[in-house]
């Protein structure tokens, strides 16, 4: 039983990010509430407008009765306890700084949400979906899409069902 999430690309539409010269690599980071964050283990250069970035990382979470009491319990909690932020997974779109700049801090340039609560109402995992991506200083700015696969539904249900069992 498992949760496995895919990043797969980026591509950035006519925005501040692809005109600002100081954003030259990103990398995403991939964050469940305070119970995971992940990043994909490279940041890339910037496409250039109309083209994307491939990323092709993907990560498991494990969500097993034997080994992952903690995390099942995580998502029991936020099946019965409804909340926009706690039931989505959050992709930031995040500027590296270049390596002769290393004084400068990673930025958080964009955000885009996939809510697992959707994945269960709907009965249908994100299989390869482009999703919008927004501005993290204007989030009515859409800044480019990313290209995802969340594979959540098995898991989603048989926590479900232990819900309804308890």
């Amino acid at each position: 039983e498992k949760i496995r999430i895919e990043i797969i690309s980026l591509g950035l539409t006519e925005s501040r990010i692809a005109s600002d010269e100081t954003i030259q690599q990103l990398f995403i980071e991939c964050r469940l509430s305070n119970f995971l964050a992940e990043e994909t283990p490279l940041s890339l250069p910037k496409p250039a407008s109309g083209q994307r970035i491939h990323y092709n990382y993907s990560n498991v979470i494990h969500v097993d009765k034997a080994n992952n009491h903690a995390r099942r319990e995580y998502l029991k909690s936020m099946l019965l306890k409804p909340d926009l932020h706690t039931d989505s997974l959050q992709f930031t779109v995040v500027s590296d700084p270049p390596e002769d700049e290393q004084d400068l801090e990673c930025e958080d340039i964009g955000f885009t949400y996939v809510s697992l609560r959707e994945i269960l109402r709907k009965q249908r995992d994100i299989i390869e979906q482009d999703i919008d991506v927004f501005d993290s200083q204007d989030d009515s700015a859409v800044i480019g899409k990313l290209k995802v696969t969340v594979e959540a539904l098995h898991a989603l249900r048989s926590v479900y069902e232990e819900c309804r069992d308890d």
